[in-house]
């Protein structure tokens, strides 16, 4: 889903979303129809296209590719960052059921919520799947919602070998809806093929709030040098999962087990762990980037961190409560060192930088 873009905003084919959600995580039942924005096509604002700046058109007027349900883990509430109210949850298990696709949803996954300030809702799901017949699968998925409504549309894109049976998946052109059950402890999702269904009218036009900085679906791309030290993180790793060589070149996934996290000069006050989940979702190519997604505890409060780049280019975001101890990550730019070799995993220290 390349220019998936960060963002979305207000929702009506003849005005904007208002009102103030607390978050969608609630069943489809919570408030908005099961469809997600009822039959209209919802257009997303411009800097969360998901990959369909045009609109979203209604999943079910497509062909049902599959259903899934995810097993959640530990939900963190991050609190009202630098971009609007986060909440992170781990998945750690479940299963994806269709006419020709079968699999179970292995650890290392995780969902980013984020709840505007209008209401409306902006997704970013990250899982990883083992087939049936063994094949990998990378699924990352981008979603919207009107303010109010506890569906989510979302535009899943898959990786997967070419050399897999399941390789259509690469190619194409699908929508599907999420839905939390926060009582039992699942996501619901089901995924459509839509390719001979239109983005038509009514349309629902989505507004991001202004003055708010826009979270990004990219990796930064900014340079500079290294200043002061704000932490060091010793991170445990999980085995390694290979999707194969795909559309993007070669997935290679690093689960995020665990570790630990010791301030430096810029944040002396800042210690605590590195939370189990997420992974280092690698490209393998010409260079290999890094995108690691994962989240730290320090003192009550939870930091989502996106470590993103080539080695010797590794450009860092984080996101915190913006009234926090440790707000100035969100406010201030910063670099990374590369990974380092350290027990069960790798070190990384993070600078401001200039």
């Amino acid at each position: 889903m390349d220019g998936a873009g960060g963002g979305i905003a207000g929702a009506g084919g003849a005005g904007e979303t208002g009102g103030n959600s607390g978050s969608a995580g609630g069943s489809a039942g919570a408030g908005g129809d099961s469809n997600g924005g009822g039959e209209a096509t919802i257009v997303p604002d411009p800097s969360w296209t998901c990959g369909m700046p045009g609109g979203i058109p209604l999943p079910t007027l497509g062909e049902l590719v599959f259903r899934a349900t995810l097993q959640l883990g530990e939900t963190h509430d991050v609190g009202t960052t630098q971009f609007g109210h986060r909440r992170l949850l781990d998945v750690k298990g479940g299963t994806l059921t269709g006419d020709k696709v079968q699999a179970t949803f292995l650890t290392g996954g995780m969902e980013l919520e984020l709840t505007l300030s209008n209401g409306s809702v902006e997704l970013e799901e990250i899982n990883i799947l083992k087939a049936s017949d063994g094949t990998l699968i990378y699924l990352r998925s981008c979603g919207v919602a009107p303010a109010g409504d506890a569906v989510v549309r979302i535009v899943p894109d898959f990786e997967v070998a070419t050399s897999s049976s399941l390789a259509w998946l690469n190619t194409g052109k699908f929508a599907g809806t999420r839905v939390v059950d926060a009582a039992a402890g699942t996501v619901q999702i089901d995924v459509y093929d839509i390719a001979d269904v239109a983005a038509g009218e009514p349309k629902i036009q989505l507004k991001d709030p202004e003055g708010v900085p826009n979270q990004s679906w990219e990796c930064s791309t900014a340079t500079g040098a290294r200043g002061s030290s704000v932490f060091t993180e010793s991170v445990t790793l999980g085995a390694s999962i290979s999707v194969g060589a795909s559309k993007r070149g070669t997935r290679n996934i690093i689960p995020i087990t665990g570790g630990t996290v010791t301030g430096g000069m810029l944040l002396s006050g800042l210690s605590g762990s590195v939370l189990p989940g997420g992974a280092d979702y690698q490209l393998l190519g010409s260079s290999t980037v890094l995108d690691a997604r994962y989240a730290l505890s320090s003192n009550g409060e939870v930091i989502v961190v996106r470590n993103c780049g080539p080695f010797g280019a590794l450009i860092p975001v984080f996101e915190t409560r913006a009234d926090g101890p440790y707000a100035i990550l969100n406010t201030k730019q910063y670099v990374s060192s590369d990974p380092g070799g350290a027990a069960g995993g790798v070190s990384l220290t993070f600078y401001e930088r200039r």
